[in-house]
């Protein structure tokens, strides 16, 4: 089977065609366009993996980390993307697949793209909530700049600083505010206020330029750490309709950096005006107060009380003993009438008392039953008593009972 034929191994194979596929120029530098599927980012190696289709194909193809770092989006499946890349054989499967070297959205831009994720991502963890926003001091002491100090926006915030605000101090960090280290030295100037207490509010921004020029203020990093800075936090980046993820992230967005200076700075003049007005209307109330107090001491003193305060004592004096004397013949009046009544009650009591009627010689019989009344209750032999005006006597009746008028015998 095999005479006259080379015979090669699977690996040389896979070999062999990866070559003829490299060395093609047709198949380096594609601008490939399809829709991602199978999307998978492996986070640990910062590979990206994913699927390539149109309508009627397929391809596999693979992003490797040092092309993916660049990205300024992250890939999801259902975008329709323009790749650029290369077709190549992957040797160990036997699986020609594209190898992207980068992309763009089809249609929509990379910026935009990464804007509404990382405002996504951002809004879903609550980091733009309005619970979250810190009050603006009304009167600043120290006002803390975070910006280019070669830049317009500096010289128009300081400006108008100084011309409503004189009073405060201005503390500025300088730091880059585009390219790759701008968000590292921004983060670290905000780290540095909010650390330190630095500042009673924070200016943060830039001048207007392009997507591209105000790209830092959309970094994830510097969206954080204004949210997570400790005194307020105005951003100022750009123009009017210029809008970052800095400014979701602030506790208030100014449409400019001027803006900016205005929000946080009251006006010294408008304060100046208004504390003159106060002083104005405290000096008439004043006034007023003092007039006021004035008559009503005027009247005091003119009141006879004050004029011969004795006088106006007597008269009380004199109708307090008055008083006093009428009370006092009222209570004895009322004390001699009881007093009669009681020894009239008295009287009569003693008039009416058994004992009166003993001290005549008279005596009193009685049993246990109570007094004795009648004849009747004296059988013989029944024992009674016998009450007289100085004791008792106990008795035994012997069965003869003397009446009034002659003697009779007792009834059995």
């Amino acid at each position: 089977m095999s005479s006259g034929f080379e015979i090669i191994t699977v690996s040389q194979l896979n070999y062999y065609v990866r070559s003829q596929l490299d060395s093609d120029p047709m198949l380096r530098n594609i601008f490939l366009r399809g829709e991602i599927s199978n999307f998978t980012n492996h986070y640990r190696s910062g590979h990206l993996y994913m699927s390539l289709k149109d309508e009627n194909a397929v391809i596999k193809a693979v992003m490797f980390k040092n092309s993916a770092q660049h990205l300024k989006f992250m890939p999801q499946n259902g975008m329709k993307i323009i790749a650029m890349g290369r077709v190549s054989l992957y040797e160990r499967d036997g699986q020609y697949q594209f190898y992207i070297d980068d992309m763009q959205p089809d249609g929509v831009g990379a910026l935009h793209i990464a804007f509404e994720q990382l405002k996504a991502k951002l809004a879903s963890e609550g980091l733009f909530d309005e619970s979250r926003k810190k009050p603006l001091p009304a009167f600043p002491e120290r006002i803390g700049i975070v910006t280019s100090e070669t830049g317009a926006a500096l010289h128009d915030i300081l400006n108008i600083l100084k011309r409503r605000w004189p009073l405060a101090s201005v503390l500025l960090y300088p730091v880059l505010v585009q390219g790759e280290q701008a968000p590292e030295q921004i983060c670290k100037a905000i780290n540095y206020f909010s650390k330190n207490k630095a500042a009673d509010v924070l200016i943060v921004g830039r001048g207007g330029g392009s997507i591209e020029d105000l790209w830092t203020f959309n970094d994830e990093c510097v969206a954080r750490c204004i949210a997570a800075c400790s005194i307020p936090v105005v951003s100022a980046v750009g123009h009017e309709t210029d809008f970052t993820i800095a400014d979701f992230a602030a506790d208030l967005r100014a449409p400019t950096p001027s803006a900016a200076a205005e929000l946080v700075s009251p006006d010294y003049v408008t304060i100046l005006s208004r504390i003159s007005y106060l002083k104005s209307e405290l000096d008439r109330i004043i006034k007023h107060k003092l007039e006021e107090y004035e008559i009503r001491l005027d009247n005091a003193i003119s009141n006879p009380v004050f004029k011969e305060p004795l006088s106006a004592i007597n008269v009380h004096r004199i109708k307090f003993e008055e008083t006093y004397a009428e009370l006092n013949n009222a209570v004895n009046n009322i004390l001699q009438k009881k007093k009669t009544e009681f020894s009239s009650l008295v009287s009569s009591l003693e008039a009416l008392s058994p004992l009166k009627v003993l001290c005549r010689g008279y005596a009193m019989a009685s049993d246990d039953h109570g007094v004795i009344t009648s004849i009747k209750k004296l059988k013989p032999g029944k024992q009674f008593n016998l009450t007289l005006k100085d004791g008792t006597v106990e008795c035994l009746a012997n069965g003869e009972v003397m009446q009034q008028k002659g003697r009779v015998d007792n009834e059995k």
